[in-house]
Formats: structure tokens, sequence, C-alpha cells
């Protein structure tokens, strides 16, 4: 039994993860190695074996019950009513009240609300793909990603938010939207960020996103962060500083080199070579993402995929793009490399989950898939 379940594990996916993780304990080791880099390393070694173990455990658990509607409304709704209770209980932290702090560890739970997602939108389009086209179904779908849209908007975490917005539109577009419908949303989208730069956002979001047109405008302000993570990416050259040697992050210059900006701080020390590296590592993790959907047996299986790939495209995209000063500063960690619990946590039951679905792909022939949806 558990040799099936290990069979079952990519394991070339878990190599091409690896050197990642290393990357992100060398570079935070690295730029204060007696002093909170020392707490930042032991600290994402203990989130990394948590999360891997996460990771071993869910690929063992059949998820078969997840395909029941009631079951994903109900986990749905309920992680609605956790990012409602932040309003109440949340701890903010750097402008945003994201956090439940426990004394011994915090928790950010927009990370457990976009794996919820994925898995919820890969259900409705999995029972709904060939009347796809129907346009009503793209705005009943964006219901599920709307709800908690604004309530991340509102702690106010406008990274998150706009992660689950790429989620939801990642998931229409493979799901077989037709170009006219995406018209339509891409025109909402427009109307509804209009709604939200007038009504709802903060002055400093403004502010990042008008610095993102003109970076150098105010670098001793809003602009700051960007501007340091672009000296610190380009200093490091072809080559790079050496390990150790990057002064942007020694000096203090780099905010949080060990979150946000890690991968600005990884540049400096490792150079273009370094980090076309670790971008390779990161084309092969989605690469393995996409062969798992390409192997599911069902719909769910292969849009949950999908969703997964898309989960980790835009945080990888996003994150990557600030540090290089090409979008806005938006506080998004880069996956399995930034420093934090919450987000390694269910990066890795994601991919548990995504291992556990493959044994339908191992047992299961394709032309059964008019099962797919009986108990549902």
């Amino acid at each position: 039994m558990f040799g099936n379940v290990f069979k079952r594990i990519d394991w070339l996916l878990v190599v091409f993860i690896l050197p990642i993780i290393a990357a992100g304990l060398v570079t935070m080791r690295s730029f204060t190695p007696e002093g909170d880099g020392g707490t930042f390393f032991s600290r994402q070694i203990v989130w990394i074996l948590v999360g891997f173990s996460v990771f071993l455990v869910f690929s063992f658990i059949d998820f078969s019950f997840l395909k029941r509607t009631d079951v994903l409304v109900a986990i749905f709704l309920l992680n609605c009513l956790i990012l409602l209770s932040l309003f109440v209980f949340g701890d903010a932290a750097y402008g945003s009240k994201s956090w439940f702090n426990f004394s011994f560890f915090s928790f950010q739970p927009v990370d457990m609300m976009k794996l919820v997602l994925v898995l919820i939108l890969a259900k409705y389009f999995s029972r709904r793909h060939v009347e796809i086209r129907n346009v009503k179904h793209v705005f009943i779908s964006g219901f599920y990603a709307l709800l908690p849209f604004i309530l991340v908007l509102l702690q106010p975490d406008f990274g998150s938010a706009m992660i689950i917005l790429f989620i939801w539109l990642g998931m229409v577009l493979v799901s077989g939207i037709s170009k006219a419908h995406l018209l339509a949303v891409f025109s909402a989208g427009a109307v509804v960020f209009a709604l939200f730069w007038f009504l709802i956002f903060a002055p400093y979001q403004k502010a990042r996103i008008v610095n993102f047109i003109n970076p150098l405008a105010d670098i001793h302000g809003t602009g700051y962060n960007a501007f340091q993570s672009t000296i610190a990416v380009g200093s490091g050259e072809i080559f790079g500083k050496g390990l150790g040697f990057g002064t942007q992050s020694r000096l203090k210059f780099l905010p949080q080199p060990q979150a946000d900006f890690v991968f600005a701080a990884y540049a400096e020390e490792w150079g273009l070579v370094g980090s076309v590296l670790i971008l390779f590592f990161y084309g092969a993790i989605i690469w393995r993402i996409l062969h798992s959907a390409a192997l599911g047996a069902y719909n769910f299986e292969i849009l949950f995929s999908m969703g997964i790939a898309i989960y980790f495209m835009s945080h990888i995209i996003i994150n990557i793009g600030m540090n290089l000063g090409l979008l806005p500063i938006t506080g998004i960690p880069l996956p399995f490399m930034s420093y934090g619990g919450s987000h390694l946590l269910f990066e890795f039951a994601g991919l548990g989950i995504l291992m556990s679905m493959k044994k339908y792909a191992r047992s299961m022939h394709r032309d059964d898939a008019g099962n797919e949806f009986l108990g549902a």
C-alpha cells in the first residue's frame, strides 16, 4: 500500500523544489548570519519540515470527498468567515490586518483561501464545461472569487486580492471562455478597478500604482522599496557579489530581504546566472504540475491541476516582477523561497492534494469520466 502511494508522488517535482528551498535558506543565512538571519533560517527549516510532512500525509489521503459540492461550499463559507473574523481578532502588520497571532506562530488565512478557491472553481467548471460558453457561468463563478476578494482587499491586502483575481481569471480562461466573453470580463474588470480606485483604495495603495508608472518619482517615499530592490538585482551583474557579500541586504537598505525581496537579495549575491537557474527550476515545477493535469482522469483533476499551476505562476510572476521594478510592490511571497509558514504550508498542501489525485489517472480509464459527478 505505502509503496503504491510513494510511487504516486512525483519525485522529480520534489527534486526541482529542493534547490529553491536551499536558495532561500542560504540567502536568509547569508545577510545576517549572527542576527535575525539566524532566527529566520532556523524557523524556516521548521516550517519546511512541517510543510513537507503535510505534502506526504496529503499524498496518502483520498480526497474524492472534495468532489462533493456541499463539502466544498461549506469549506468555502468557513474560510470566508475566518477572513471576516480578522477584522475583530486579527493583528495588524505593515498596515494590513491579515494575520492571527498565536504568540508562538502567526497564521495568514488568505493562503488557505487561495487553495480553497482553486478547489471550488475546479468543481464548478468541471460540471459545466460543456456549457461554459454561456456567459452566466463566468459571472456566477466570479461570485466565488468576489467575496474573498473584497474581504481581503478591505484588510487591506492588495497583493493577495490580486492573486485571488488572477486565480479566477486564469481558471475562467482554461475552462474555455469565448473571446467575446473575455472582452466582457476585461471591460467589467476595468469598471471595477475604477470603482475601487475612487472609493476603496487607500492613499498608499494608489501611490504604489502611480509609482509603478513612474518608479523614480518618489524614491525616498513610496518608491523606496522598488528602487532599493532594483539596485540589489542590478548590482549582482552576471555572476553576483558572492555569498554573504550582498551589501543591500547586509546594510539593511533592502527591506525584508528574507520575505518579499528574497529574490533581490539572492540575485545580488548570485547574479544573472543564479537568477536564471532559479527561474529554470520554477519553470520545471510548473511543467510537472501541467504534466499531472495532462494525466488527469476527470475534468475536476485536470482543472485543479491547472488552478494550482496558475496559483504558483501568479505568485512567481508578481513577486519577481516587483523585485525587478516591473510591477507594483504588493507583499506577495515567492513560493518555497520567501520566509514564512502560512504560504509554505498551503503550497505543500496543494501539491499533496495534486499527488493524491494522481491515483485516479492510474486506476481508472478516461472513458469512465461519465461517472465523475455521481454523488456530487
